[in-house]
């Protein structure tokens, strides 16, 4: 039953917004759908559901001892445009699935799911794991998506009243488990359906302005040009370059180039380029950020151009709870450990305090993601359903 019913389950989600692929952007008609069929689920399995004021969905299994902080599993259900069917909906279902086993334990076991952990509408990705958490300030919430409505707005819009405020949206929870599909190949290449996460990857958010002046396209020689396109070119090739010196570090510029005034045959006066850059431990993503600045300082002379570089999202590199991972490690017995290269919920719980531990379920495909071609096998699916039941039922008594 279990196989079937968490397949269906993906295929419900994955089928939501139409198109190729996973569409189910932040705050959006096809999120607000995907939260519903999760509540819906909850309570199907008995669990006590609710939400807080930024529209994270809760479902708990009341413990016995209502004095003890809870134990959350989960994930998120927003996706990337056209993204896979197992990215943040394999681990809300999963953790529905082994709590859906449980009797109740001596703490309250809770599934979560997050809103808008990608983070591909607004540019800021964690909106759900940093809110709850007291991460997210006002500034946050004037960043607009591509037609200029705000997260304020989409908030008011789709009811939920989210002011920033000191602390916790809800009571702190004393462990956060997280399941989610590898996004790489490293499973795969050791033919091992499970994997326990020793740490989750750095990840800055930057945005890189260059100034030059608007010219004619066809009068204006090439010497005399201050092109602030041609700069920003030359700014990501160096990025690229600098990050292949630092061992493990990726830069990435994968969303829409901002060109002013944008005409084929003007030179661009003004360019704004957003760069995603990680790294796995804090010094060695301090090395990558002054790499970029200085990729910027040195495209902007180069091109007589003026740069400004701003970090817009900073989270710093975690490591895994040694306890919980032992706790996982037992629950998916001769599971390898491996770092995360990607960004997770679970590192800006960790931020906040709280222990966190990640199991990844084997990537197919070469270990793509973030595309309609990510895949699990449904053995490798069930298997983490099993690992996840008997991590909560340990986690869930431990006081």
């Amino acid at each position: 039953m279990t196989a079937s019913r968490v397949e269906g389950r993906l295929d419900a989600l994955y089928a939501i917004g139409g198109g190729e692929g996973a569409n189910r952007p932040a705050l959006s008609a096809h999120e607000d759908a995907a939260h519903a069929l999760a509540w819906g689920w909850m309570r199907e399995a008995g669990l006590e559901t609710g939400t807080d004021a930024i529209g994270n969905l809760y479902g708990r299994l009341r413990g016995r001892e209502p004095g003890l902080a809870e134990i959350w599993c989960g994930s998120h259900l927003d996706s990337v445009p056209r993204g896979g069917r197992f990215d943040g909906a394999l681990g809300v279902v999963a953790a529905l699935e082994a709590v859906s086993r449980l009797e109740p334990g001596a703490r309250t076991v809770t599934v979560v799911a997050f809103r808008d952990e990608e983070g591909c509408r607004f540019g800021d990705g964690f909106l759900g794991s940093r809110a709850v958490s007291g991460q997210l300030d006002a500034t946050g919430l004037e960043n607009a998506d591509r037609d200029g409505v705000t997260v304020r707005e989409a908030l008011a819009a789709g009811g939920h009243p989210f002011t920033p405020g000191d602390g916790w949206l809800v009571p702190a929870p004393a462990a956060f488990v997280e399941a989610h599909i590898e996004q790489g190949p490293a499973l795969a290449g050791q033919d091992a359906a499970l994997g326990v996460v020793t740490s989750i990857v750095g990840i800055l958010e930057l945005q890189a302005v260059f100034a030059g002046a608007a010219g004619h396209a066809g009068t204006t020689p090439m010497a005399n040009r201050r092109d602030a396109a041609l700069c920003a070119a030359a700014f990501q090739v160096a990025a690229a370059a600098a990050a292949r010196d630092i061992a493990d570090a990726v830069v990435t510029v994968g969303s829409a180039i901002a060109v002013e005034p944008g005409a084929a045959n003007v030179i661009a006066r003004r360019t704004t380029v957003r760069l995603d850059a990680r790294a796995p431990d804090a010094e060695r993503l301090a090395a990558l950020e002054r790499a970029v600045w200085a990729a910027a300082d040195e495209a902007a002379q180069a091109h007589g151009c003026e740069a400004q570089v701003d970090v817009t999202m900073r989270i710093d590199p975690v490591a895994c709870d040694p306890a919980l991972r032992d706790v996982l490690g037992r629950a998916a017995a001769g599971a390898p450990s491996l770092p995360s290269g990607a960004g997770h919920d679970a590192q800006v719980l960790a931020r906040a305090g709280v222990p966190i531990a990640m199991l990844f379920v084997r990537s197919l495909n070469g270990g793509i993601s973030h595309s309609p071609a990510e895949s699990s096998s449904r053995e490798d699916v069930a298997a983490c359903v099993d690992a996840l039941e008997a991590a909560l039922r340990e986690l869930t008594d431990r006081r």
